[in-house]
């Protein structure tokens, strides 16, 4: 008979901790392990099980060095250095179609981190003339692969290159230098000109005007045509004009108050760069807006825009499932697949199912945990703008979309920021062109627009909502009201729960005094979702012999904490008897539909049921 031996001597032997040579006899690791009690007994000559676990950064780096990994290019957006030092997903097949579809201006309208300035960057170092042999960053690219026709526009034009994605300064007149300084750089890269005996006296008078800061506003507004025009008559071939985060100043200027002035400036700059330019080959413009169909982009030259509803270019900006598997067997976390499509999945740019980049790349190299990191990526102060003017008819539709349902609204691409400050309604078109929604269905409607049902798109954005639109609704959550209300749910506390959410719709706008039950359920619900990753959270789920309103269910690992039922009621013009009564109804509904019967199955240690029962400001909670 095999001699065996306890969790405990075999865990001081493999230098682990017995919960975790438990959990490899629970889920069958250690063949050969017999549970005796509560407690394991394992063959004596067992060896020590390889953990393929990716759970800390000391395992994690272990294992990519081992491989001989490529690390992530979390932050960079250097087309060179992320396709020859880092873990490079391979887009160069948008130069492909590009080629294919030949438009002379595109405009790419992406939410923040999709990729936009990475692949602007490919495109400038594919085009581009340089002294140096630049194809080798594309010889073992996907773009290679597609033949000669492709291969010999690589690096056969100049290029005009500029990204607006830093210029976020608080007046005109900064954000004015600002460009100017990043025009001045750009004349810098092509000093060539000055010598160049194809140009006249008056030609290089023009541009050393920008590079020794001479030139006047509108020689400032002409410097794209200026530029290009120098550069073609110097190398003989229309240069392409690249412009990054075009909409990011125009932003800024809305916000700040100097709109009119910087929408202006835009207008110029572009119709010299873009409209009638008979010295341009290619224009790419991204952003997250289509800004303005009728100023900065006006009669120019029919530009092909390409926004989240188009077909075309979808698969480029951000990642496809493929991609995600192949970068997640790449650093061996095939298992933590679903888990990054729960999270960082959702999104639809045309037909095609898109992940956050910038999130799944951070995912990786954080340890492979589930966070948001794409919140506090940008500033978002329009949202809290529109919020500030909203009705109940918008407030009812956030709150609908917390809950996990779907809401239908008129999109309009082409959305601006006056149309945003006064049609609050258009707070759909904004959220959803910004990466904070996603179509679930799309129908065109008469004008060219586009009726959509929409959703929010993953776990991620389900936080990332919650701090950054529920929490500008009027309603602010301070922290420490968030926290006690956490710690309230916890423990059961009825007074403490209560005590919290009364401070809470003290400091609340007067709409608290009609609201209906889907406004607390949509305010609960999104204090009990911006809680730490210990639970599950889920709302209007079947459940027993009915559905229940909130549930938060501990994760695995926390089997320590009590699960967690909420059942809401509202009423108006009550007493605090009858409303004390309401929430006794919603607790005995708890009972009787049987809420508890999923938690209960899991035998969860405890489950705490609340029942809760609003009037206006006024809260009553029973604890069962």
């Amino acid at each position: 008979m095999k001699k065996m031996e306890t969790t405990r001597t075999m865990a001081e032997r493999w230098n682990l901790t017995e919960r975790r040579v438990s959990e490899l006899c629970s889920n069958g690791t250690i063949h050969g392990a017999v549970k005796k009690g509560r407690s394991w007994q394992i063959p004596a000559d067992t060896e020590k099980p390889v953990d393929r676990r990716i759970r800390n950064g000391a395992y994690r780096k272990q294992e990519i060095q081992a491989q001989g990994s490529l690390p992530l290019p979390i932050g960079v957006s250097d087309y060179r250095l992320a396709s020859t030092e880092y873990y490079y997903v391979d887009k160069t097949l948008l130069i492909r179609d590009i080629l294919d579809e030949r438009p002379l201006v595109s405009l790419f309208t992406r939410p923040r981190r999709f990729g936009k300035t990475l692949n602007m960057d490919m495109l400038r170092t594919f085009f581009e003339r340089s002294e140096e042999d630049t194809s080798v960053y594309f010889r073992d690219r996907n773009i290679w692969k597609c033949g000669r026709k492709y291969r010999d526009y690589q690096g056969k034009y100049p290029v005009i290159f500029v990204s607006f994605k830093d210029v976020k300064c608080l007046t005109w007149e900064d954000t004015y230098t600002n460009i100017c300084n990043l025009l001045q750089r750009e004349f810098e890269r092509h000093l060539e000109l000055l010598e160049s005996p194809k140009l006249n006296s008056y030609e290089k008078k023009k541009m050393k005007a920008i590079l020794d800061g001479n030139a006047n506003s509108a020689e400032i507004e002409a410097s794209f045509s200026t530029l290009s025009e120098l550069l073609h008559k110097h190398y003989g071939i229309a240069p392409i004009i690249i412009v990054d985060e075009y909409d990011t100043p125009i932003h800024q200027g809305h916000v700040r108050g100097f709109y009119d002035s910087i929408i202006h400036f835009m207008r110029n700059l572009f119709s010299g760069g873009f409209k009638d330019n008979s010295h341009l080959s290619f224009g790419f413009l991204t952003g997250i807006l289509k800004v303005a169909k009728e100023s900065i982009f006006s009669g120019l030259n029919n530009p092909k825009i390409n926004t989240i509803l188009d077909n075309r270019y979808s698969e480029y900006f951000g990642f496809t499932h493929e991609e995600v598997k192949a970068m997640a067997h790449y650093y061996r976390a095939d298992d933590k697949y679903q888990e990054i499509c729960e999270w960082y999945d959702g999104y639809r740019f045309g037909n095609t199912d898109i992940f956050n980049p910038w999130s799944v790349i951070n995912f990786f190299g954080n340890e492979c945990q589930p966070r948001a990191y794409w919140q506090s990526t940008g500033s978002n102060s329009v949202v809290g703008e529109i919020l500030a003017t909203a009705d109940n008819g918008v407030y009812d539709k956030l709150n609908l979309l917390i809950q996990g349902k779907t809401i239908t609204s008129y999109i309009d691409t082409s959305v601006i920021y006056p149309q945003i400050r006064d049609n609050p309604s258009s707070i759909y078109s904004f959220l959803l062109v910004a990466g904070y929604l996603k179509i679930v269905k799309s129908e065109q409607s008469f004008s060219g627009d586009f009726i959509c049902e929409l959703a929010l798109p993953n776990k991620e954005i389900t936080f990332v909502y919650n701090k950054e639109i529920l929490q500008k609704m009027n309603v602010v959550f301070p922290q420490s009201t968030a926290i006690a209300i956490q710690e309230a749910l916890y423990s059961g506390d009825k007074l403490m729960l209560e005590g919290a959410l009364r401070n809470l719709l003290l400091v609340s706008v007067s709409s608290f005094d009609t609201a209906h039950e889907n406004f607390y359920h949509g305010l609960v619900l999104g204090l009990c979702t911006v809680m730490d990753n210990r639970y599950e959270v889920s709302s209007n789920r079947e459940a027993g012999e009915g559905r229940y309103d909130i549930c938060l269910s501990p994760k695995p690992g926390n089997e320590q904490l009590p699960g967690i039922l909420i059942e809401l009621k509202a009423a108006q013009k009550c007493t605090q008897a009858q409303l004390k009564k309401l929430a006794g109804e919603a607790l005995k509904q708890i009972n009787e539909k049987r809420y508890d019967a999923q938690l209960s199955s899991r035998k969860k240690s405890s489950v705490l049921k609340y029942g809760v029962a609003f009037c206006g400001k006024s809260v009553e909670i029973v604890v069962g």
